[in-house]
C-alpha cells in the first residue's frame, strides 16, 4: 500500500486532531492523519479519576468522533521517517508519502527505566494515574487507606503534565483530612527539583499546601527501584549522593518519559538529547533541517512543559508557518512557550500556573488572582476545560 498526502499528520492525539481541524479551516483539502488508536482519551481528567473526583468513562471517546470531516484517518502505527524520500512506514507493511509532515506522536511512558515500577503498580499497593485504567485504582486505594505510609513521587526529566504527580497527593491528603484520618498517615512526596515548583510565585503559594497537610518533600530526589513484595521503595538524593529505603502503604508511582522508540531512531530526533525529542526551532515549531516537516507537543523539543496548554498556543502557530511554508514564505509566527499548570490543591480548589519559556507568569484570565488557590479554578477544571477540549479545542476553534 503507497498513499500520498500533501501534509501528514502522524499522531491523533490533541496536537494532531487540533492542526487537522484548523488545516481544514483554513481550506486545506489533502490532509492525512495516521492514529493507530480506536479511541481517544481527555487526559487531565484522569487525576480527578485518581482523586474520586471524576468517572472514568468521562475522558474518553471514539477516535472516529473527533477526526475532523475531511481528514484521511490511517487507522496504523508509524514506525519510521525518512525525510529525504519524504515518506513514513507503518506497522502494517505500507508506506505514506508527504510533501510537508506534522509529527505529534505524544510521549511514550518508560515503566521499566525503573526497577520493579512495571511489576508494583500492578500489585494491590501501588497505581498510577498516568494510565487510564489504573486511576480507578489509584482512588480505592486511597479511599480505603486509613493508617500507614502513602509515597508520591516523580521522576527527573520531561514529562507530560509535571504537575500531576502533585496534583494527587494534595487531592488523597485532603480526602485523609475530611476522614478524619491525615494524622495518622505519613505522606512523602519525591521530587526531582531542588523546589515545588519552577515559577518562584507559584512555588511559595505550594510550600504553603504542602505545609498545611504536613507533606514530607524530598527535594533533588527520585525513586529508582521498588520492591512490591516488600513494600519499599527506594528514593536516591541526587544533591547527597544518597538512598534511602522507604516502606509504603499506598505508593502513586509516574514513569520515566521520553519520545517514542521508534521515533528516537529517525533522523528527526534531536542528536544532542537522549530523549530523541523531535528537534524544533522552540519559536517556529519548524524542524530545524528539515524545513517541510513541523512537530508539536509532547514529541517536540521545545524546553517547555509538556502540557494541553502548550499544545493550545502552539498548534496556531504550526498552522500559520506551516501555510507560510507551503506559500512560499518565511515562517514568521512566534510561540514563546505559554504553558499552564491547573494544581487540584484540595476537592475544591485549584490553583492555574501560566508561565512562558521566561519561567515568568503569563496570566491569561484579566481580573483573576491565579496566583492563589482558588474555587473558580477548580470549576475551570472540572467543567470548563473538558468542555473546551472536546468542543472547542479539537475543533480548531480556541
Amino acid at each position: 500500500m503507497r498513499i500520498h498526502h500533501e501534509i501528514l499528520i502522524i499522531g491523533g492525539g490533541n496536537a494532531g486532531v487540533s492542526v487537522a481541524a484548523r488545516l481544514r479551516h483554513s481550506g486545506r483539502t489533502d490532509i492525512g492523519l495516521i492514529e493507530p488508536s480506536a479511541v481517544h482519551y481527555y487526559q487531565p481528567l484522569w487525576t480527578l479519576v485518581g482523586g474520586g473526583c471524576a468517572d472514568q468513562e468521562e475522558s474518553v471517546r471514539p477516535q472516529s468522533s473527533v477526526i475532523p470531516h475531511g481528514v484521511a484517518w490511517i487507522k496504523d502505527a508509524a514506525t519510521n521517517i525518512d525525510p529525504e524520500r519524504h515518506s513514513v512506514a507503518l506497522a502494517s507493511g505500507g508506506t505514506v508519502t508527504y510533501d510537508y509532515l506534522v509529527v505529534s506522536a505524544g510521549i511514550q511512558l518508560d515503566w521499566d527505566k525503573i526497577p520493579g515500577m512495571a511489576e508494583a503498580i500492578e500489585s494491590p499497593a501501588a497505581s498510577s494515574n498516568y494510565r487510564y485504567d489504573l486511576a480507578p485504582k489509584t482512588w480505592d486505594m486511597i479511599k480505603n487507606l486509613t493508617s500507614g505510609t502513602a509515597v508520591f513521587t516523580q521522576p527527573s526529566g520531561p514529562i507530560k503534565c509535571a504537575g500531576a504527580p502533585q496534583k494527587i497527593a494534595y487531592l488523597a491528603a485532603d480526602y485523609w483530612r475530611s476522614q478524619g484520618v491525615l494524622e495518622d498517615i505519613r505522606v512523602v512526596m519525591v521530587l526531582p527539583t531542588p523546589g515545588m515548583f519552577g515559577v518562584k510565585i507559584f512555588s511559595k503559594e505550594l510550600e504553603r499546601v504542602v505545609a498545611e497537610y504536613g507533606i514530607e518533600v524530598r527535594f533533588n530526589s527520585e525513586m529508582v527501584e521498588v520492591d512490591h513484595s516488600s513494600r519499599t521503595a527506594v528514593i536516591a538524593d541526587g544533591k547527597e549522593g544518597s538512598k534511602e529505603s522507604l516502606h509504603y502503604d499506598l505508593l502513586h508511582a509516574v514513569p520515566p518519559q521520553s519520545a517514542p522508540d521508534w521515533l528516537k531512531r529517525t533522523p528527526l530526533a534531536d542528536p544532542a538529547n537522549p530523549a530523541g525529542y523531535v528537534e524544533v526551532d522552540k519559536n517556529t515549531m519548524q524542524h530545524v533541517r528539515y524545513p517541510e516537516i513541523f512537530a508539536l507537543g509532547d514529541a517536540g523539543s521545545t524546553p517547555n512543559s509538556k502540557t494541553g496548554a502548550a499544545i493550545r498556543k502552539q498548534a496556531p502557530v504550526l498552522v500559520k508557518n506551516l501555510l507560510a511554508a507551503i506559500n512560499g514564505a518565511i515562517p514568521a509566527a512566534r510561540y514563546e512557550g505559554y504553558s499552564s499548570c491547573p494544581l487540584t490543591t484540595a476537592r475544591g480548589k485549584m490553583l492555574l500556573a501560566e508561565f512562558d519559556y521566561s519561567l515568568q507568569p503569563a496570566p491569561s484570565l484579566p481580573f483573576i488572582d491565579t496566583t492563589k488557590e482558588r474555587r473558580d479554578m477548580w470549576l475551570l477544571k472540572r467543567y470548563g476545560l473538558p468542555f473546551m477540549y472536546w468542543n472547542l479545542i479539537l475543533k480548531g476553534r480556541v
